[in-house]
């Protein structure tokens, strides 16, 4: 299982959210373009990077981030966050994103997202399928897009997205374990997609309960910076 370590970013900082909640906040004191390169000197090849404050307002707020981060390392780089337009994901593209994820484009501007898909092709894009009670959250976790979370699924694959990120909204930031029951359920019904976990992960057992269902990733981020999980040690599991 590959393990991708994460950055949130909030105004420049490198930062954690509980369960989405922008009054939830934990600050790290350390800088993201740091912690890009501490990653990868521990041997990381693949980055997780999410633009919180774009996730919120709709615009991407951390490209000078991203663009030093890919000057300073050779991290493959997965980026989310105020993606809600075909020229926002130009736009990263064009700053050399290597796969871009995409949460309320997918559904609520369907033909832009169709062309995206066509433009840049299905392997370049990440589907956030992001769930709280079985249903799609959309605009950083703050609005019910009433949609199921397989329906969705189903209509990306569909596209031949291959690339799916789940978080179980409810377990987000709170280190009470991976939701492990939704993801054997969604791979189940979805053999051929590559799911990736992300929240609630903070334990080797944890982590160990998602390779005994062959996940295909899992993301962690507040396990690391809180000394739950050893970045050293769990990078020996997969790059």
């Amino acid at each position: 299982m590959l393990i991708i370590p994460s950055i949130d970013i909030l105004r420049g900082k490198v930062v954690r959210l509980a369960q989405g909640d922008f009054k939830k906040v934990t600050n790290y004191e350390v800088e993201p373009i740091e912690q890009a390169k501490l990653f990868e000197s521990y041997g990381y090849k693949h980055l997780h990077i999410v633009d919180l404050l774009g996730s919120k307002c709709g615009e991407i707020t951390t490209l000078k981030i991203i663009d030093e981060i890919k000057k300073r390392t050779k991290l493959s780089l997965q980026f989310g966050g105020g993606i809600r337009s075909y020229q926002n994901v130009k736009i990263l593209m064009e700053h050399k994103i290597n796969k871009v994820v995409i949460g309320s484009l997918s559904i609520n501007q369907k033909n832009e997202f169709e062309k995206v898909i066509k433009d840049f092709g299905a392997d370049k894009i990440t589907i956030a399928a992001d769930a709280l009670n079985g249903k799609i959250m959309v605009k950083g976790w703050t609005v019910d897009s009433g949609i199921s979370l397989f329906d969705h699924i189903e209509y990306c694959s569909g596209l031949g997205v291959k690339n799916f990120l789940c978080t179980d909204i409810s377990q987000d930031g709170m280190l009470d374990g991976p939701s492990v029951g939704l993801y054997e359920k969604i791979m189940k019904q979805f053999p051929n997609i590559n799911l990736t976990a992300s929240g609630g992960v903070s334990s080797m057992a944890n982590v160990n309960s998602l390779i005994a269902i062959n996940m295909h990733s899992a993301i962690i981020g507040r396990a690391f910076y809180e000394n739950k999980l050893n970045p050293k040690e769990l990078v020996k599991i997969g790059k």
